[in-house]
Order: structure tokens, then sequence, then C-alpha cells
């Protein structure tokens, strides 16, 4: 693959993924929060989608000898430590590095300050790296599969996982409608209903 069609790839990609986290409203700050207050599970049915549908084209392409996988390695210590940080981030800011660029682009300001924390802690964590590889974070058991845990080949693995995917998500939707869920106001109202305005209030005819 050529530098030029990697570019024009990744382009494709990176718009598709903007049009479809906007029309998903996973972006807005009251949907993450939401999720964080387990109020709201649009932005877990978006995240499972996604993981779903990138195992079904990974286990296609993987099958067909196409690509080849290149995990990394697993650092339990590192990623629970490391994902409580995260989430306790998401759950103050009301953002996540994926969505803060989003939030931007429609015009919420205080993205901006999400965006310039996760810069500088970017860069912190890269002078930091070098110390913390003698620490019990980077213990770990190496780079795992599912082909190696189940002992099959990784797209049978891949399908199986992005079919108990499915069935999580058609549970979840009939449990909390996604309709229900975002509400009349998209921008944090999680199905409450509107107040009545005092347009909308007729008055009654006098006696």
């Amino acid at each position: 693959m050529s530098f030029l069609v990697a570019i024009i790839i990744g382009l494709g990609m990176g718009i598709a993924f903007g049009f479809l986290l906007e029309k998903s409203r996973v972006f807005e700050p009251g949907i993450i929060v939401g999720q964080m207050q387990f109020r709201s599970f649009i932005m877990l049915k978006v995240f499972l989608t996604a993981v779903a549908t990138g195992a079904v084209v990974l286990a296609a392409l993987n099958g067909l000898g196409m690509v080849k996988l290149h995990p990394e390695a697993a650092l339990y210590a590192a990623d629970i430590v490391g994902g409580l940080l995260l989430g306790i981030g998401i759950a103050l800011a009301g953002a996540c590095p994926g969505t803060a660029l989003a939030q931007i682009g429609v015009g919420y300001r205080d993205a901006l300050f999400a965006l310039v924390g996760g810069l500088c802690g970017a860069l912190a964590f890269s002078y930091l790296q070098p110390s913390l590889a003698g620490t019990f974070l980077a213990a770990g058991q190496g780079k795992i599969t599912f082909d190696q845990l189940l002992g099959g080949p990784y797209w049978i693995a891949a399908l199986a996982l992005a079919a108990v995917l499915a069935v999580i998500l058609a549970l979840l939707e009939r449990w909390r409608p996604w309709r229900t869920e975002i509400g009349a106001d998209a921008d944090g109202d999680l199905g409450k209903p509107p107040e009545a305005s005092p347009r909308a209030v007729r008055a009654l005819p006098a006696e």
C-alpha cells in the first residue's frame, strides 16, 4: 500500500467516523455523563457496535489473508489503573479523547480544556514511560489473542465475539430503547419530558 493510498483511506475512515459519531450523539456531554452514571446506555451501545463491526471486518480480512494481526501486550495492572484514571476524567469533563474534537466542532468551548489536558497527559506519559516500565504496571502475560485462548482460527473467534455482542446489544435495546433514552433534546435530556412553555399554555375562557 502506497503512502498516498494510506492517507486517502485514513481520511475516508476519519470522515465516516466523525459522521457516525455526530449522528449517534455520543459526543454530547449529557450522554457521556449519563453513561457514567448508568442513566443512559447509548454510549455503551455505540461502543459495543463498533467492537462487533470491527471484529467482523478483521475476521474477514484476516481470514482472507489480507491483513496480519499485531496485538499489543496485555498489561493488566496498567489497563486497570489507566482505565480508572480515564473513566474519572471522562466523568468529570463530560468528554473523552475521541469526542473532545467533535465537541469543539459543534461549539462546546469547555472541550478545549479537555483537549489541552489530554495532550498534556500524553506528553507527561511519554516522559514517565521509561520510569514506569520498571514498576508493577509493566507486568503482564505478553500478547494474547482470542485464537490463542480458544485454540482455533482467529476469524472464528472474532465472529463468535461479534455474535455475542449482537445478542447483548439486542437485549440492551429492548430494555432501554435509544429513542426513549435520547429524549426530546439530544443535549443531555435523557428522556425527561420538556417543560411546558408559557406560549404552549392556552388561556381558559372567562366564564
